[in-house]
C-alpha cells in the first residue's frame, strides 16, 4: 500500500489537464497515459485532426475522415485519460482551475496546446472573401469554392468573367501556400483535363501572392526555395514574390509590387482567392497574460521559459503554436507538426520527473530532423540539413513520413490506398462540393 506523500501516491491524485488535442496535446497525453496521473484532455472537437493534410481535402485528394481520428478512440485502453468536449475561455493560473463555457475543471499541472488561428493582419473583413485553412470546416469551404469556380466557367459565356472565375489567387508563400497552389495546378492541367465542355481547364490561372521580396518558402534553405518556384512553374503557377495585398474584394484581389518610388499598384481579376499568409496565437495566451502575468510576443504567442514552463508558474507548461520558444538559436521555433509533437513529449515527461522528486527545470532541446513541402504529384523539396533535394524522391519521402505520422493505423490504411489511386489515375474521388451554394455577384 503507498504511503501518504510517496511519489507512486502523489502520482495518482496528481490532475493533469491538457487544453487542445492537436499534436503537442495528442502527444503529452499519450505520454502521460502510461503513468498512474490523472489526466483529462479537452477539445471543442471529439477528434484529433492532421493538419498538414487539409490542403488535400481542400483539394478534393481525401476525405476528412481520413485525415481525423476520434480522440475518444485513441484513448480507449487508457483508464486514467478522461476526454471532456468543451471550450476553454478562461484560466485562472492562481486558483488553478481551467473555466469552460459550460463548467471547471481543477488541475495540477497545465498543458495549454491551444494552437493557432487565421491573421489578417487587422483586416478581419477579408476572411468571408479568403478562407484560410485551420479546420475540417475551411477545407470544405474551399473545397467546395474550388471546383464550385470550374462550374461556374462551363456556364459562364462572357470570356472575361470566365477568366475571373479561372484565376485562382493564394496568399501566402509558406508550405501551406505552396501545397494549394501547386495542387490547384494539377488539377486544372491533369485530374479535370476533358470533364467541361466550354473551355479548357487548363486555361486556369494559379497565382501565388508573397509579400517578401525575397522568395517563397522562406524556413527553407534558397536553392530550395528556387527549386521549389520551378516545379511550381511547370505546373503553370505564377510566383508573385515582393506582392503585399492592399484590398480584397468580392472578384478581385489588389497589390502593391515592388518597394519604394518602383513600387505600383495591381488588380487581379479573381473570384476565388485563399489566404495562406498568417497566424495568430489562441485567445488563450491573453487569458495567461490577464492572470498570471505571462509575456506576449506580436502574433500574441507566450514566451515561455527554457522548459517551456511560464514564469512563476512552473505547474503551466504552454506548447506548439501558442509558445514562443527562442531559447534555441534565439529565434522562435516555427509552428510546425514536429516542434508540437516534442514539445508535448517533453512537458508530459517534465511532470513525471517531478512527481519523482526531481524538481530541477528539464530544458527542452528541439531535434531538427528537417523540413519537406510537396508541389503537386511527384514533385516535392526535401530539406534535411546537409542533405538538400527536389523531385520525384522528395516526394517519396514525403509521403513516407506524412503516413508515419498519421495517429490511426486504419487512417494510414485509407490514406495510403487514397494517393496510390489518386496517382495511377489521376483522379481525385472527393472532389465533392458541399455546404450551402455560394451567393454569386
Amino acid at each position: 500500500m503507498d504511503s501518504p506523500g510517496s511519489p507512486k501516491s502523489e502520482r495518482k491524485n496528481h490532475r493533469v489537464a491538457i487544453l487542445g488535442g492537436g499534436f503537442g496535446g495528442l502527444h503529452a497525453a499519450r505520454i502521460l497515459s502510461r503513468s498512474a496521473v490523472e489526466v483529462t484532455l479537452i477539445d471543442r472537437r471529439n477528434f484529433h485532426l492532421f493538419q498538414p493534410l487539409l490542403y488535400q481535402v481542400a483539394t478534393g485528394g481525401l476525405s476528412p475522415a481520413d485525415i481525423a481520428a476520434p480522440l475518444r478512440a485513441l484513448f480507449r485502453r487508457s483508464r486514467n485519460v478522461r476526454i471532456v468536449l468543451g471550450e476553454a475561455v478562461d484560466i485562472d493560473a492562481q486558483r488553478r482551475l481551467v473555466v469552460l463555457r459550460d463548467g471547471e475543471i481543477e488541475y495540477d499541472s497545465l498543458i495549454v496546446a491551444t494552437g493557432a488561428r487565421h491573421h489578417y493582419f487587422g483586416n478581419d473583413g477579408w476572411e468571408s472573401l479568403a478562407p484560410g485553412l485551420k479546420s475540417v470546416e475551411d477545407a470544405t469551404e474551399i473545397r467546395a469554392r474550388i471546383f464550385g469556380a470550374f462550374e461556374e466557367a462551363e456556364k459562364e459565356p462572357d470570356p472575361k468573367k470566365r477568366a475571373a472565375w479561372l484565376t485562382f489567387a493564394i496568399v501566402g508563400g509558406g508550405p501551406t501556400g505552396v501545397e494549394l497552389a501547386g495542387t490547384i495546378g494539377e488539377l486544372a492541367r491533369g485530374t479535370l483535363r476533358g470533364n467541361f465542355r466550354s473551355f479548357d481547364p487548363a486555361e486556369a490561372r494559379i497565382i501565388l501572392v508573397e509579400a517578401s521580396a525575397e522568395r517563397i518558402l522562406l524556413s527553407f534553405p534558397p536553392a530550395l526555395s528556387r527549386r521549389a518556384a520551378e516545379l511550381l512553374g511547370e505546373l503553370g503557377v505564377e510566383v508573385r514574390t515582393g506582392a503585399l495585398v492592399t484590398r480584397i474584394e468580392e472578384g478581385r484581389i489588389h497589390l502593391r509590387c515592388g518597394a519604394g518610388d518602383a513600387a505600383r499598384e495591381e488588380t487581379i481579376e479573381s473570384r476565388t482567392v485563399i489566404w495562406a499568409a498568417g497566424i495568430s496565437a489562441s485567445p488563450l495566451g491573453e487569458c495567461l497574460k490577464r492572470t498570471a502575468g505571462v509575456a506576449l510576443d506580436r502574433m500574441g504567442r507566450v514566451i515561455v521559459e527554457p522548459d517551456l514552463s511560464i514564469p512563476g508558474h512552473p505547474e503551466v507548461f504552454v506548447i506548439g503554436d501558442l509558445a514562443n520558444f527562442a531559447h534555441q538559436g534565439g529565434a522562435p521555433l516555427p509552428g510546425v507538426a514536429p516542434v508540437a509533437m516534442q514539445e508535448g513529449r517533453h512537458a508530459a515527461a517534465a511532470i513525471l520527473r517531478r512527481l519523482e522528486g526531481d524538481t530541477r527545470p528539464l530544458r527542452f532541446r528541439y531535434r531538427n530532423r528537417g523540413n519537406l513541402a510537396t508541389i503537386g504529384r511527384s514533385r516535392a523539396v526535401a530539406d534535411l540539413g546537409k542533405l538538400r533535394f527536389g523531385g520525384f524522391f522528395a516526394w517519396i519521402l514525403w509521403l513516407f513520413i506524412h503516413l508515419l505520422y498519421l495517429v490511426d493505423f486504419e487512417n494510414r490504411i485509407l490514406v495510403l490506398t487514397q494517393w496510390a489511386w489518386n496517382y495511377w489515375t489521376r483522379n481525385r474521388s472527393a472532389r465533392l462540393i458541399t455546404g450551402a451554394p455560394r451567393e454569386k455577384r
